[in-house]
């Protein structure tokens, strides 16, 4: 009697090789981001750090090279927050095409005064979600010329209990910086998930998936100076809220996955195992409001109105 081999289990410590793949990662010099792109390094893959800041990137770069002999890392001026420089970064890309690119960097206020991008857009909405929907149109020639490119937009808890007013999707007129970021990156999931329908809908091989990190602390997250360095006091002050929580680099962890596991498929979200706060990466739910397409294709409508890209009608 035969059996057939069960496809092992996913091992964040053990990931498949990604040989001479090429992916992208935005805010790739710090935090998830940074932790994204030092797991992906360790595939083969040529990972492209994109920062707005040259220097930060470099160091990055350099942190990376540490850690993982051998390392394809490049690094790449991309400034979400100046629409129209994104067309000069990707041409700067110098790649044929792009095997994936993760949706990660982000803009995070705490305090007022309401604040706006070069465009003119509320920061957090103009950066966290428009930057990323007008990269994504200049990436798409790029990504369709992959075999089976993937757009991984790195999402947030904070969304989870806001809900978009898009008849002031710039906070214009009752701005509340928590609310506002929330409000971005629920934009953000909304975008990724519309994207999967879109593209699906016109047969395109490229995919996009939602990935999230649950509750991921600097107190928890290992030292990679100059990147990040956690103190003793630090680590003790965050000792408790491990049980619950975890650091970033495991917040990278559903990222990762989402990028390399040929199981993953579009219109997925993926987030940690324990309560989607911690924990190896799975599966999950599409939260109920996310499911909501009227709003995603009004969204859609809105971003292209004010980008002026449409992220699936740039030809290749």
């Amino acid at each position: 009697m035969s059996s057939v081999p069960s496809t092992p289990p996913w091992d964040v410590h053990r990931l498949p090789r990604a040989d001479d793949r090429v992916f992208l990662v935005t805010g790739g010099n710090a935090g998830i981001g940074y932790f994204i792109a030092e797991q992906l390094s360790a595939t083969g893959a040529v990972v492209v750090l994109g920062s707005r800041s040259p220097m930060k990137a470099e160091a990055a770069r350099a942190a990376i090279r540490e850690r993982v002999p051998g390392a394809r890392v490049r690094t790449l001026r991309l400034d979400l927050a100046d629409l129209p420089s994104l067309r000069t970064a990707v041409d700067a890309l110098g790649s044929a095409r792009l095997d994936a690119v993760v949706h990660n960097a982000g803009v995070a206020l705490d305090d007022p005064p309401r604040r706006e991008t070069r465009d003119g857009h509320e920061l957090m909405f103009g950066t966290n979600h428009l930057g990323h929907f007008a990269l994504t149109g200049w990436l798409m020639p790029l990504l369709s010329a992959a075999p089976a490119a993937r757009v991984v937009t790195v999402g947030s808890f904070a969304a989870k209990t806001e809900r978009l007013d898009l008849g002031d999707p710039q906070s214009r007129r009752d701005y509340r910086p928590k609310r506002t970021y929330g409000r971005s990156k629920l934009a953000q999931m909304h975008f990724a998930l519309e994207l999967d329908r879109r593209l699906s809908a016109a047969g395109s091989t490229v995919a996009s998936v939602v990935a999230h990190p649950g509750g991921a602390l600097d107190a928890l997250t290992p030292s990679r100076p100059p990147v990040h360095a956690r103190t003793l006091a630090a680590r003790l002050r965050g000792a408790p809220a491990g049980v619950l929580l975890q650091g970033k680099h495991a917040g990278a962890w559903p990222a990762v996955r989402a990028v390399l596991d040929p199981a993953v498929r579009g219109g997925q979200m993926w987030g940690p195992r324990v309560f989607g706060l911690r924990g190896r990466p799975r599966p999950e739910p599409v939260w109920s409001h996310l499911a909501d397409t009227t709003t995603a294709a009004e969204l859609w409508s809105i971003s292209y109105d004010l980008t002026g890209i449409d992220p699936c009608g740039i030809p290749g």
